[in-house]
């Protein structure tokens, strides 16, 4: 597999930001909310605040990984009446509204119901990069890998402080476009501080891969994303984004992202060594 591919679209963004200098930004939202149409406005404020990769939540009736701010969020997506080709229609137009790469994020659920094939024809239809898929782990995934590999879609693994270095060798070995590192035990949300256990998690991860990688799970300022900046590939920042469209609406978030831009610039890095 060439370098090109194995990077994926998401990859290749990511190490775009990182030969400038910087780690990149990866923004989350999940679509319908608040309404449909409000939450293509609000993930195109994400593109227009400077992040550098897009993630899609697909809302889902258990969400059990989700904190309770993505929960409500999820919530009132599905009471809105939100489908999964909403989903894909809201893929869709952030695909054809710029060239930042679009990847869903889902549980393996709604997926495996539409039909594996079927979403991953959709998906590369309508545009989106790939999946980040949070339950679904590599010696299950043989249909979603051979689906993703025929369509040339990134496949977006999970790695977490409780991997053992067997466990994230495995999961990055398949993974395509990035290495998505989990930086604390536990739901999703906002923290006051980030966990002392990303840092490790990273070390241990890039030692397995060349892919970059990212950590999500807490960054909810700027301070925060620079601090992370120094030693992920990505910061990966959702629940804070949630907050302010609820609070502030798309302007919130636009903001946001600006100032979490701006922290991901802000120390300088070397360039990755490949």
């Amino acid at each position: 597999m060439s370098d090109l591919v194995a990077l994926g679209k998401a990859g290749t963004a990511i190490r775009a930001a990182n030969d400038a200098g910087r780690a990149a930004l990866v923004g989350y939202l999940p679509a319908g909310y608040p309404t449909i149409e409000g939450g293509v406005d609000a993930i195109k404020a994400l593109v227009d605040g400077g992040a550098d990769v897009v993630e899609i939540g697909l809302p889902y009736s258990d969400p059990v990984m989700d904190g309770v701010t993505i929960q409500r969020a999820a919530e009132i997506a599905l009471s809105g009446g939100l489908r999964t080709r909403d989903v894909l229609s809201t893929v869709e137009k952030l695909a054809s509204y710029s060239e930042v790469p679009v990847l869903v994020m889902t549980y393996w659920n709604p997926v495996e119901r539409y039909g594996v094939d079927r979403f991953a024809v959709d998906l590369a239809a309508a545009g989106g990069a790939g999946l980040i898929t949070p339950d679904l782990i590599p010696e299950e995934a043989a249909e979603w890998t051979a689906a993703a590999d025929k369509h040339e879609l990134d496949k977006v693994f999970l790695v977490s402080p409780s991997s053992t270095d067997e466990r994230i060798a495995l999961t990055t070995a398949n993974c395509r476009g990035f290495v998505y590192a989990t930086a604390v035990m536990g739901v999703t949300g906002a923290r006051e501080q980030p966990s002392d256990l990303a840092g490790p998690l990273v070390a241990r991860t890039k030692a397995a891969t060349e892919l970059p990688v990212g950590v999500g799970l807490g960054v909810s300022n700027a301070d925060q994303a620079a601090g992370v900046a120094a030693y992920a590939d990505a910061v990966i920042v959702g629940s804070a984004f949630v907050k302010v469209l609820a609070a502030g609406g798309a302007n919130g978030v636009r903001e946001l992202t600006e100032s979490l831009a701006e922290g991901v610039r802000r120390e300088p890095r070397p360039t990755p060594a490949r």
